[in-house]
């Protein structure tokens, strides 16, 4: 059950500036382009902005380009643009996978690359109506003081389940942010923390304008875990990539959403350089997620199962990469 929303205006700035300019006169209104992800929390009274301002109309976001030095793609494109250019799927397949498995044709359509990059985080105890969470006593995310997950602790334990960032993570992707004090480029995973609250590392009135890829030959490939086998958001996702030299590991990132409070890439995969992908190989690397993951009761799917399934995926695609390249 929704609730009616509440009242909004509704503006399209010209260009970035105006927009960044807006949002510092409007410190509780929202940037929103697609709206796939923040109009389902507006009707769920989750978020009240009193401005919208619209993105979907600015050059500076839009353009897809990949060349010989890599690729640019704006934060305003959309999933299902992106999922159509052959030059994605042909030089970084784990992007170009993760865009063909995020919920429905429908949501791919009108979602953006930058909008699932800043996908708000989920809980069974927050992705509730209204009146549902009101009945409930709220929680540390939403009007509440006690996280429903962990009651005894401090902090927001909700799960960010973008697709899209993990498989960015692994190809080293960088982005461009654009605020007040103007555009800055820095490494994607600097823009998440682990805090369900506060998942984002962006000022307010800061925004993602593209995203930037290296050239690389790397082997790569993504695969989530989710409820049903289409719309659903991930319990666990991983992405993987690898290089094969001699039989043996040359380079090997694996990222994971669906977990943390945000996506992150594994710790300690280059201590694996070196080695051949076998069961040794392959069970250090279950070990290693294992122990890196914190699912928790977030969704209606045990934490357990969701660590252990993670670990499985991780454990697949690098033995699938792997065999790909060296065969």
């Amino acid at each position: 059950m929704t609730a009616p929303l509440t009242e909004f205006h509704i503006t399209r700035p010209s260009s970035l500036n105006e927009a960044i300019a807006t949002r510092q006169r409007h410190p509780s209104g929202r940037f929103i382009a697609g709206g796939t992800d923040l109009l389902v929390n507006m009707r769920h009274g989750i978020s009240r902005p009193d401005v919208l301002i619209d993105l979907s109309g600015l050059p500076e976001l839009s353009g897809l380009h990949c060349n010989t030095d890599g690729a640019t793609i704006g934060a305003g494109v959309t999933i299902a643009a992106l999922a159509r250019s052959s030059a994605i799927a042909e030089r970084y397949p784990a992007l170009a996978q993760a865009t063909q498995v995020i919920a429905g044709p429908g949501h791919r359509a009108m979602g953006t690359v930058g909008g699932n990059l800043c996908l708000d985080t989920r809980c069974n105890y927050y992705n509730q109506s209204a009146w549902w969470r009101q009945a409930n006593g709220y929680c540390l995310k939403s009007g509440g003081d006690t996280c429903r997950v962990a009651p005894k602790g401090t902090r927001c334990h909700a799960a960010f389940t973008g697709d899209l960032a993990p498989a960015l993570l692994v190809l080293a992707a960088e982005v461009d942010i654009a605020g007040p004090a103007g555009l800055r480029r820095v490494p994607l995973g600097e823009i998440y923390a682990e805090d369900g609250r506060a998942h984002l590392t962006l000022a307010v009135d800061e925004l993602i304008v593209a995203i930037h890829l290296p050239t690389n030959r790397l082997a790569s490939a993504y695969e989530k875990i989710r409820l049903r086998g289409s719309i659903d958001y991930p319990l666990a996702g991983v992405a993987a990539a690898v290089t094969i030299a001699d039989a043996k590991i040359a380079t090997l990132r694996i990222a994971l959403t669906g977990t943390n409070s945000r996506p992150f890439l594994l710790a300690g995969t280059g201590d694996l350089v070196g080695h051949a992908i076998d069961e040794q190989t392959l069970h250090h690397i279950d070990r290693m997620v294992q122990k890196q993951v914190q699912p928790m009761r977030t969704t209606l799917v045990p934490a357990n199962y969701r660590r252990v399934a993670a670990a499985a995926v991780a454990r697949r695609l690098v033995a699938t990469l792997s065999s790909q390249r060296t065969a």
